[in-house]
């Protein structure tokens, strides 16, 4: 029986092979998308849950609001690891982490660079699981001046060596003992780091500052326990620990203090949510997003469905050619069951082939797809033994989707209708109306994701052109230069000497990518109540012009002055927020005269600073367009480490050749890094083009599914209307009358399409730009693009059947019936 029914399958199949190749081609590149899609959402949503007590671990972070001005960090004070392992019975366990760079790392005559390093507790590695491949998980990090170090860190630095008793030296000087060696931490980790070292090594860990954060801390709660639970009782913490030391450095209670509108307390976050649900400064890895897992399961989710569509219509729409099969097995005996079993069938064939050819597609893909992800993602089917039960249930399932309908509509012809009509089935008005309700439904799909795409494409070029307050063109950062020690300073006015160099500044703190970055709270004149929370940045007399920043008001900092040392600049966002902002005059629109008002600062123990503001810079963005432009102190220190070198427009590949050979002449032997700030903003915004670029590709690959299906029925009109075609030509009508009579029915359908997905697509797209602080207006000529581009695209995909059609010799059009 069942081979029967394989046998009269792949014979339907092959008997109508342009249905059948249009069907493949749309499965096999719905399957394929959906496969890509899942493997990229499966890799999202497995960040850090390898761990063995994933589910109960949860990171402590901060939030505080200062006038308006809020903080949102993944890491908190010193003390709260322990106080909470104190206080509350709950906590289980409690571990931190202290992020330390990628300082030098020197093992015998070589030094390495680019490692990441990490201060960690004792019993860092009893709570989170990274596999021991020599030394004792829990006595490894028990003794100061401890490391333990990854495969690769050990492959790279000790080769076939053992690495356990080495010891390795950071450029500060101090030496550090390898007591054990794990494996490579798994790519869907927060922690990347090369080498975890004993947190006993670092003396701040101990401190008591509840004013200060720098520790990413994690408790271990036990099983089944709601983590809300002790999160209700953290503002306990604040009162009793923070309030004291906040009265100390700023002179109020903490009552007074959220009086004005303030607000300091502590959050828990479970582990398994960071990588997804978490949006802080200075996080340990760059966060996903959960919005764009939705955005990209739901295109997989269309892409199929599309696919799907286009096999219902063309199995419904082809329904007559095989209504006198349908009558005589009927007439034979032949059940209704066993009729939509021998078209299931087809539809799981066809859909197994599909399925074969999508896996081709999706191992060919895979690298070009991950590239554009930004993701290591395989189809291996031995490390997930799963994958292929998924496949097949996920084949049964488009099987269904697919076939279903179209089986159950063939097998309801009834025999006596089909057997007695000559043109076989007559067709059904409900099949109509369900059959162009699913090509609209496919047109507003693809029309919703070219809008997506053309919407992010021009947010793109908006943060791209837009005037972000500083020159980012023709700036080079060399950002190790601290390991030049003394002789930093020489090499920073060798650069000057040179007539390609325009100016150099010395600052790690930076517009653009990767930056030192100091939150500060200051309070106007003597007025320590309103305090104002506002970032601080330590630059040289040589960071706004350098940077090409424009003076709204006052001066910039100048070696003339000795007493700039106890002077600021302010940007205009932090003036407005200090209450300086007025009506403004002629001379400055910043209001009534910053220059002559003062800023102050509490330290933690108490003792009072002031700054007299010298100078106020106009707004830049320092910050992701996603943010607005926060309150910016900046203050004249000596901050070494990194040059910041403005260049002529010409010779810059010779000028980067002299750098190099003056770098080495002065530090032999160590590598020089340099990047440009131009390129570090772009990869500012990684995630948004790779989501373009994604929208775009998955949105031509959605209209060019739909119009196989469209293909595939104008194909079949042409066929069923083929002699009416000849008796109008024999009439008289012209071929574009003809092209007009097949084409102007599907014409409609993509004009509804279009009417129905713009207010969606809108809608859709105003909700993404809402992330922005600053973003663009969607106007009508977006909507206006994708509904040409549809119509266009679907005109030509009907009118080159329509044509054939129409060109067709009338004589012979009237002998084929």
């Amino acid at each position: 029986m069942l081979c029967s029914y394989l046998t009269i399958a792949w014979r339907n199949l092959v008997r109508n092979r342009t249905f059948t190749l249009i069907n493949i081609l749309g499965l096999t590149i719905g399957l394929a998308t959906c496969l890509l899609i899942s493997l990229f959402v499966l890799d999202e949503l497995s960040y850090d849950r390898f761990h063995e007590k994933a589910d109960r671990i949860v990171r402590v972070t901060f939030q505080g609001t200062v006038q308006g001005e809020t903080m949102h960090e993944a890491h908190v004070m010193p003390p709260v690891a322990q106080t909470l392992l104190a206080d509350y019975p709950e906590v289980q366990e409690a571990t931190r982490l202290r992020r330390q760079g990628t300082p030098d790392i020197r093992y015998g005559q070589t030094t390495f660079r680019n490692q990441e390093f990490a201060f960690v507790d004792a019993n860092f590695f009893t709570v989170f699981t990274l596999t021991f491949l020599k030394g004792d998980a829990k006595t490894a990090l028990t003794q100061p001046n401890t490391v333990v170090v990854t495969r690769a860190f050990a492959e790279t630095c000790f080769g076939q060596t053992d690495p356990i008793g080495q010891t390795i030296t950071l450029k500060s000087g101090v030496t550090y003992t390898v007591t054990g060696l794990i494996d490579n931490v798994p790519a869907t980790s927060q922690f990347r780091f090369d080498l975890f070292a004993s947190m006993a090594s670092l003396p701040d860990a101990s401190n008591p500052d509840w004013m200060q954060s720098e520790y990413f801390t994690y408790l271990v709660l036990p099983e089944g326990y709601d983590y809300k639970r002790l999160e209700a009782k953290l503002p306990q913490v604040i009162e009793k620990y923070v309030s004291p030391q906040l009265q100390q450095a700023m002179g109020m209670t903490i009552n007074e203090f959220r009086k004005k509108g303030n607000n300091l307390t502590l959050l828990l976050q479970p582990l398994a949510d960071i990588h997804l649900h978490a949006n802080f400064t200075n996080d340990l890895t760059p966060s996903g997003d959960i919005r764009y897992l939705y955005l990209f399961g739901a295109i997989a989710l269309f892409m199929l469905l599309i696919a799907c569509i286009n096999f219902m219509n063309l199995s419904t729409a082809t329904a007559s050619t095989r209504a006198r099969e349908v009558g005589v097995r009927k007439v034979m005996g032949s059940s209704k069951r066993r009729l939509v079993g021998q078209f299931m069938l087809e539809s799981a064939l066809l859909t197994v082939i599909s399925l074969v050819l999508a896996g081709g597609v999706v191992w060919v893909a895979l690298p070009f797809f991950g590239q554009l992800a930004g993701k290591e993602l395989s189809l291996n089917f031995l490390k997930t033994p799963w994958l292929l039960p998924a496949m097949t249930a996920f084949c049964a399932l488009v099987s269904l989707l697919a076939g279903g309908y179209p089986a159950v509509v063939l097998a309801s012809f009834k025999p006596v209708t089909v057997l007695k009509g000559v043109g076989g089935l007559t067709r059904q008005r409900g099949d109509f109306s369900l059959r162009n309700g699913l090509v609209v439904f496919q047109f507003l799909v693809s029309i919703t994701l070219m809008v997506g795409a053309t919407v992010v494409y021009q947010q793109l070029s908006f943060m791209q052109n837009k005037k972000l307050g500083y020159d980012k063109e023709q700036v080079i950062v060399l950002p190790e230069t601290g390991q030049l020690g003394q002789k930093e300073a020489l090499f920073r006015d060798q650069l000057r000497q040179d007539s390609r160099v325009v100016s150099v500044s010395t600052s790690g703190y930076l517009p653009a990518g990767p930056s030192n970055n100091n939150n500060f709270f200051v309070y106007p004149d003597d007025r320590a109540t309103q305090l104002v929370k506002t970032l601080r940045y330590d630059i040289d007399d040589q960071y706004v012009p350098t940077l090409g920043m424009t003076m709204r008001a006052g001066r910039n900092f100048s070696a003339a002055f000795a007493t700039d040392s106890a002077g600021v600049l302010l940007n205009e966002t932090a003036v407005r927020a200090l209450g300086w902002t007025a009506s403004g005059n002629a001379s400055s629109r910043l209001g009534s005269n910053p220059l002559d008002h003062t800023i102050s600062q509490n330290d933690n123990r108490g003792v009072k600073r002031t700054y007299r503001v010298i100078g106020v810079v106009q707004d830049f963005h320092f910050r992701s367009l996603h943010e607005r432009i926060a309150p910016l102190v900046m203050v004249l220190a000596n901050s070494p480490g990194t040059l910041i070198v403005k260049t002529s427009p010409t010779d810059r590949a010779n000028l980067l050749t002299t750098m190099q050979q003056r770098w080495t002449a002065l530090l032999p032997g160590i590598p020089f890094v340099y990047s440009f700030l131009d390129e570090r903003y772009q990869q500012t915004y990684v995630a948004e083009r790779r989501t373009g670029l994604v929208l775009g590709l998955f949105a031509g690959l959605t209209i060019f599914v739909a119009c196989l299906g469209l293909l595939g029925l104008a194909t079949f009109t042409a066929q069923q209307r083929t002699k009416e075609i000849g008796v109008r030509k024999v009439l008289g009508a012209s071929i574009s009358s003809i092209i007009t009579l097949l084409s102007k029915d599907f014409l409609k359908l993509v004009l509804i399409a279009i009417v129905v997905a713009s207010p969606l697509a809108w809608y859709a797209m105003n909700r993404w730009l809402q992330d922005f602080a600053y973003r663009i207006t969607i106007g009508w000529g977006v909507f206006v693009l994708a509904g040409a581009l549809a119509v266009g695209i679907a005109l030509l995909t009907v009118s080159f059947q329509s044509i054939k059609a129409a060109l067709m010799n009338p004589v012979r059009s009237l002998r084929s019936e």
